[in-house]
């Protein structure tokens, strides 16, 4: 017997509606799709052509001992950094986060063995320890972070920061409405290189859930950082949503006049600013990956920059990230000639990724697609970065 059309269009109606509430779901404080995801979709015909000149890019040449000089070499005779894999998890985190491990060990840890040490604001559990040690032959550590440095400080005026909250509601900004999430981008922003964890470490390589490496590493960024005197590694950059930080410039440049020491005499202000640091063009990078050298946090200049920006309440009266935090500081504090963009690490976190071009990509083995690369599409700040070397 036939079904009435009514009945069809019914039952479309029920799939649509479930495919809808199954794609608004999200964890509590960690993005699995990005906030950026309600970006205009830019076609591959809209790409910035080409790349920037030869003379605008780093050079990455470094000439490095290869995967092939130090597989199988013991770890205390062959160059190594003082260098940890930090990954921010919850127990919920384990089979998104078990991806991006066997990934990590299979571009590049399978060989340089370097440690991991994982975060969370309860105790893990027997299976996430479990499952993501099987994962590794390196050495695993798990963390508790303290509540005095996770939970929103009780000098937090809540009434105000309720009212910021709800507004940020009304205007559909993404998270806005989340104190877990803040309390994570607080973290991560002044206290995660704090734990007693990382304190034997100098470098630092973090993970997330749900990402991918495309790639394969033939020898160790943690040496880039090492032998080159790099504090800050990156693949991706982008704008800001200024909706989450409409005061953080101003308390920026309310810190610098105050500590005009702080400021590196070749910094990369040019990545920030197109004013001279008048204003704050919104750019950063893309902290989701990020490989830094854990002694620049530990700088008087970084412990005076974010004591300061923390007793401002912007973390939890707006909704600062630790993504501009962090870029602004690297940017300011850091000689332009110490950031470095790893320009052969395919990277994905959706919905952007970096896909090495030319030679890097046969060099790599990388299994992404180069057409689809944001590293010089309209949203992206890199084109900013490589202007400072031109």
């Amino acid at each position: 017997m036939l079904m009435p059309k009514w009945r069809y269009i019914g039952i479309a109606i029920g799939c649509i509606v479930s495919i809808h509430l199954l794609l608004s779901i999200h964890p509590t404080y960690r993005a699995t799709t990005s906030p950026y995801r309600f970006l205009p979709q830019t076609s591959s015909n809209e790409i910035i052509s080409g790349l920037p000149p030869e003379s605008a890019v780093p050079d990455v040449s470094i000439q490095l001992p290869t995967a092939d000089d130090l597989r199988g070499a013991d770890l205390s005779s062959r160059p190594r950094a003082n260098a940890v894999f930090v990954v921010l998890a919850r127990n919920s985190d384990l089979w998104p986060l078990l991806e991006s491990i066997r990934q990590m060990e299979d571009r590049f840890n399978h060989w340089a063995k370097y440690d991991y040490v994982f975060l969370n604001e309860e105790e893990f559990s027997e299976e996430f320890k479990r499952y993501t040690q099987s994962l590794t032959s390196s050495n695993c550590y798990y963390g508790l972070i303290p509540a005095d440095v996770w939970f929103q400080p009780d000098w937090i005026d809540e009434e105000k920061a309720k009212a910021a909250r709800e507004e940020m509601i009304r205007k559909k900004v993404i998270y806005g409405h989340s104190v877990p999430y803040r309390n994570m981008c607080r973290f991560q922003s002044g206290n995660f290189f704090r734990h007693e964890l990382l304190a034997k470490y100098d470098y630092y390589w973090r993970i997330e859930p749900s990402v991918k490496y495309f790639c394969d590493l033939n020898y160790d960024p943690f040496l880039v950082m090492q032998n080159e005197k790099k504090v800050y590694g990156f693949t991706l950059s982008l704008y800001e949503y200024i909706e989450t930080i409409p005061t953080l410039w101003d308390s920026v440049k309310e810190f610098i006049a105050l500590h005009p020491e702080y400021v590196a005499a070749d910094n990369a202000m040019g990545f920030l600013s197109q004013d001279g640091g008048e204003t704050y063009n919104k750019c950063h990078f893309w902290s989701n990956f990020e490989i830094g050298d854990l002694n620049f946090y530990r700088s008087q200049a970084y412990l005076d920059y974010f004591d300061f920006l923390d007793k401002k309440g912007g973390f939890y009266y707006e909704r600062w990230g630790d993504a501009p935090i962090h870029s602004i500081a690297a940017a300011l504090f850091a000689n332009k000639s110490q950031l470095h963009w790893f320009q052969d690490i395919g990277y994905r976190h959706e919905p952007f990724q970096h896909c090495p071009q030319g030679e890097a990509h046969t060099r790599g083995k990388c299994w992404c697609d180069q057409q689809n690369n944001f590293d010089f599409e309209w949203y992206s700040c890199t084109n900013k970065y490589t202007a400072l070397f031109q």
